[in-house]
């Protein structure tokens, strides 16, 4: 039974969370993922290894765990054969449960997935002919309630840890097949006389790059979650690790203003922030948290954050609703609003993707086009972005998880399917 006694209620605007590394299992093995290697030896040294052989092994299954794709401790050939039984017997590496995985006419791919306390959230990847992206979750649900946005319309449930939130990235790229090949020649450990011989010798290489993008724009606020958020973007980042630069990793915020210095100064990856209005009226209905931090306080709070410049513009996300948000004065409010406060920006135009029950409908293509047409001519970048996976539910603003969409029996035909698939 899911213990929900974990984590406290959140409020409607301002969740707070009471903080854990590592969602508890059953077995009472611990999960290593979304740990730094010096938790790791903190760990093992509190399991009885003194502090020597815990950080020497620390160094060794963290390589193992993030820079390999590395599961199971008995792979982890440079370990004492005698030493991997210990670390099983008491450790574990997970990854999320996959219970959904679904493929879109266009490429993209989304996966419902379950923690171990029997949350579920989503992740999408969306391929293109220079990039791949894969779109992240940082919450179980979200408490931002934004009118056109589906997953707005779900509780929050709970903070993802940062081992779900990393998670994530390791289990695309299982699923894409991208971690290095070759053997551990140069990460030999002398004292460990019967480690595997296979340790040595051959290349070590690091094949694809299918996934090379990664934007915290799932399910929930990333800035509601910042600490799991940040100390899991860190071992992406983290050159020893999965190693991804933090100009290819973006951070999309609705305007948790007072953490966005933060996340500039600890994180320091690209900024995105959903606008989605220029007007405080408007911005108001769709974007509630408009009424705790207005226009002027967030527009301020994106010319204040750190290492913005025209080489790392901040990129605004504007769905395009009809009749609501797409007039031609909403579109040069907008160019005033952004030279205004003398922003390095982008624009993205997102054409509303439609959900059950949504009290809006998208602008039309004509609309679209000349607000873009409009801000172009202001002299900012306004691309409109093309929906992708909307046949499976997986474009900007229709996650939610498919457990609440599909009904148990449809759940219980899917999980049949894919035992069948598995012999």
């Amino acid at each position: 039974m899911t213990d929900t006694n974990l984590i406290s209620r959140p409020g409607l605007i301002d969740p707070v969370p009471v903080p854990r590394d590592v969602t508890p299992r059953e077995d009472g093995r611990v999960d290593l993922l979304g740990l730094t290697r010096s938790r790791i030896g903190e760990l093992f040294e509190t399991a009885g290894l003194d502090a020597k052989a815990a950080k020497l092994r620390s160094r060794q299954v963290f390589h193992w765990l993030y820079h390999r794709g590395v599961t199971d401790f008995e792979a982890m050939t440079d370990i004492a054969k005698t030493m991997r039984p210990w670390l099983t017997e008491r450790f574990v590496i997970g990854r999320p449960e996959v219970v959904l995985a679904q493929h879109s006419e266009d490429g993209t791919r989304k996966w419902l997935l379950r923690t171990t306390d029997n949350h579920e959230f989503e992740m999408v990847f969306i391929p293109d002919e220079t990039r791949g992206t894969l779109c992240v979750s940082s919450q179980v649900g979200c408490t931002l309630n934004c009118r056109f946005c589906h997953t707005g319309t779900m509780r929050l449930v709970r903070n993802l840890t940062p081992g779900e939130i990393v998670g994530q990235v390791m289990l695309a790229r299982d699923a894409l097949g991208e971690w290095p090949k070759g053997s551990m020649a140069g990460f030999r450990d002398n004292d460990d006389e019967d480690r595997d011989d296979e340790a040595e010798g051959g290349n070590y290489t690091s094949d694809g790059r299918l996934l090379t993008n990664i934007v915290m724009m799932g399910m929930g606020e990333p800035l509601y979650n910042f600490d799991n958020v940040r100390d899991a973007l860190k071992l992406v980042m983290d050159g020893d690790g999965l190693a991804l630069s933090k100009r290819r990793i973006t951070l999309s915020t609705s305007g948790v203003v007072p953490m966005m210095a933060r996340a500039g100064e600890e994180i320091g990856v690209n900024l995105a922030v959903s606008l989605h209005a220029v007007t405080k009226e408007v911005r108001d209905e769709i974007v509630p948290i408009n009424r705790k931090y207005g226009l002027e306080e967030l527009l301020a709070a994106c010319a204040a954050y750190p290492r913005a410049s025209n080489a790392r513009r901040i990129t605004f996300e504007y769905v395009m609703l009809k009749d609501k948000n797409d007039s031609d004065d909403d579109a040069r409010e907008l160019v005033r609003l952004l030279k205004h406060y003398k922003l390095p920006a982008k624009v993205n135009l997102i054409p509303f993707n439609p959900w059950p029950g949504a009290g809006y409908e998208c602008s039309s293509p004509e609309r679209i086009r000349r607000f873009s047409e409009i801000v172009f001519a202001g002299g900012i970048s306004a691309p409109i972005r093309t929906p992708r996976g909307r046949d499976i539910d997986a474009a900007c603003g229709q996650l939610k998880t498919a457990a609440q969409k599909m009904s148990r029996a449809d759940l219980d035909r899917l999980a049949d399917e894919k035992q069948a698939a598995l012999g």
